[in-house]
């Protein structure tokens, strides 16, 4: 039972990196500006990287022969268990940064109590990680600031992304039984004890940029239990479709 607690856990932090990446790819040739174009793909080819990681772990522990390609492109949307937050569309760019930011927060926070965790696999991979997402927070929150205390046009765009994607934030606090179960093991962490800090950081960033953090509780959630809206389908149709129309293709 831990060992498939271990695994689902292990494929959810793969999925979530892997299908930011995939969003993020979608801007490469049409970012706002050039340094902005070349710095959204390397955080794409960073979250890639990660994704292969956990992917490659989870599929080592679940034993049943599946490698990181295996469980990325042959397994359908109710099999992802990423958070809903990821899969959103980017939207314009200031749906892409918010989303980038919200997320950038959470991810140091987790995989900086993942560098504790008892399993060493799971230590190291977050060891290394973390050093990448590091840089993907220093760059968001410079301009989630640069954009928010911009021109009035600028602002309006951040404030009506940051009111969009709130709902989809509550969920990445929401521990579930497979969390729980891993948590009291050392393995993994509790995401409930990351809020406080999360909010925290969230307001600081957003003090200086002066937009307004919602005051809604309302919150979407299901992402972790594979129950996903049309917007995952899509994504995975077109990042899947080579190994669907031919499968085990290989170079």
């Amino acid at each position: 039972m831990l060992l498939d607690d271990k695994s689902v856990y292990l494929m959810r932090l793969g999925d979530n990196a892997l299908v930011l990446s995939q969003r993020l790819s979608e801007w490469c040739g049409k970012g706002p500006a050039f340094e902005e174009d070349m710095a959204l793909t390397n955080t794409a080819l960073d979250l890639i990287g990660q994704a292969r990681m956990w992917l490659s772990y989870a599929g080592e522990v679940e034993g049943r022969g599946r490698d990181e390609d295996a469980l990325a492109f042959r397994r359908d949307s109710h099999e992802f268990t990423n958070l809903l937050l990821v899969e959103q569309p980017n939207g314009d760019y200031a749906h892409t940064l918010v989303r980038q930011f919200f997320f950038d927060v959470w991810h140091q926070l987790t995989l900086d109590a993942l560098t504790r965790s008892s399993d060493d696999r799971i230590a190291d991979i977050a060891s290394k990680a973390i050093k990448e997402v590091a840089y993907h927070l220093r760059r968001s929150s410079d301009l989630v600031v640069r954009l928010g205390d911009g021109t009035a046009e600028s602002r309006r765009r951040m404030q009506d992304a940051v009111d969009a994607l709130w709902m989809y934030t509550g969920e990445m606090f929401k521990a579930d039984e497979t969390e729980e179960l891993l948590g009291a093991q050392g393995l993994a962490c509790d995401p409930s004890t990351l809020k406080d800090a999360w909010l925290a950081m969230v307001r600081e960033v957003f003090a200086e940029a002066t937009l307004t953090v919602p005051d809604s509780e309302w919150m979407q959630k299901g992402g972790k239990q594979g129950r996903h809206g049309e917007h995952l389908g899509l994504l995975l149709a077109e990042m899947q479709f080579l190994q669907r129309a031919y499968p085990n293709a290989s170079w």
